[in-house]
């Protein structure tokens, strides 16, 4: 099997962070969103990974190359035309088998070897969902077969949202469909999406199975990286280290080689490597590499690389019955 993930959106949710490092490499619970990814399918049969990059992509190949030992492709999507315009980038290196597609915006929590049992062609990953407007959604039949995938519907049927990842049996058909929809300029906002293959590959007759993952952490946004970061410290990616004069109130992820002194750090808190924190109070935070805070006292926040975020020790004289705000 191969896999596909396009990751070249330049995610504008996440600025300033995203002006210089790409969205799949923003820190979450001890490691970037990919790495978390990639973790997840590494136990798979995989004969290549090929990532379609663009916005900084030089680092997605450094980082990759660095921690993954894994046969690995890179292509760039010079042109913005939507993920499935980036997915059919990747036709002339997945040209027949199977293939599994990744989108980078969410970390989900499955067993992947539903794909092993799959009786059609294919398997959507969905999650049930409190508002399907603001997605993909799809309806299903008593077998949990597919019957109809809508983008962003304002009158949902259902609440089975497509979370981004996608398992075909026949590459071929897939990038089959993908050209279909490009050539028949079915695109949502001059974007060619996925979705309006898999639209066509149904009304063909094609089948396709749904399956329910447990969970879908949302990683597009600052609020939704840090509550995908609480979720993965409360489910098992913490670490602590030695610090000096500090309590450490867990859970945390806290890399072996950063500083901390005369601070409380946590609960729910992710210090990167080379960090330096004094006199702190943080909680509910994500601090990135050779961050340096200092005097502050910080709740959800996100901290960048090499940022340096300083305030003044204060002094007080209140006297009897006030009220002090600072």
């Amino acid at each position: 099997m191969k896999v596909i993930i396009p990751l070249a959106g330049k995610g504008t949710r996440l600025k300033p962070h995203t002006n210089t490092k790409p969205k799949p490499l923003m820190h979450v619970a001890g490691k970037p969103v990919l790495g978390h990814i990639l973790d997840r399918i590494k136990k798979l049969d995989i004969e290549e990974v090929i990532f379609i990059t663009g916005h900084l992509g030089n680092q997605i190949e450094d980082y990759i190359k660095k921690n993954y030992p894994f046969k690995s492709s890179f292509v760039e999507q010079k042109e913005m035309l939507g993920d499935g315009h980036a997915i059919s980038l990747a036709k002339d290196m997945v040209k027949e088998g199977d293939v599994l597609v990744i989108f980078v915006d969410t970390i989900f929590e499955t067993d992947l070897s539903v794909i092993e049992e799959c009786k059609t062609e294919g398997v959507v990953f969905v999650k049930g969902t409190d508002d399907p407007r603001r997605f993909g959604i799809v309806t299903v039949d008593e077998d949990d077969v597919i019957t109809s995938i809508e983008e962003k519907p304002q009158n949902p049927r259902s609440n089975l949202a497509v979370i981004g990842l996608y398992y075909f049996k026949d590459a071929g058909l897939m990038f089959k469909y993908l050209k279909r929809a490009m050539d028949e300029k079915i695109s949502s906002k001059g974007e060619y999406r996925l979705a309006d293959a898999i639209w066509l590959m149904l009304r063909d007759n094609h089948r396709l199975n749904s399956a329910v993952v447990k969970e879908w952490l949302d990683c597009g946004a600052v609020n939704t990286l840090l509550s995908t970061n609480k979720y993965l410290l409360d489910h098992g990616s913490h670490k602590e280290t030695k610090t000096s004069n500090s309590v450490i109130i867990p859970p945390v992820y806290i890399e072996s080689n950063v500083k901390i002194n005369d601070s409380v750090i946590g609960p729910y808190v992710s210090v990167a490597g080379n960090s330096v924190i004094s006199n702190s109070i943080i909680k509910n935070s994500i601090i990135n590499e050779n961050a340096h805070v200092e005097n502050v006292v910080l709740e959800e926040s996100l901290i960048g690389e090499n940022a340096v975020v300083e305030g003044r020790p204060k002094k007080f004289n209140v006297g009897d019955s006030s009220h002090v705000t600072s």
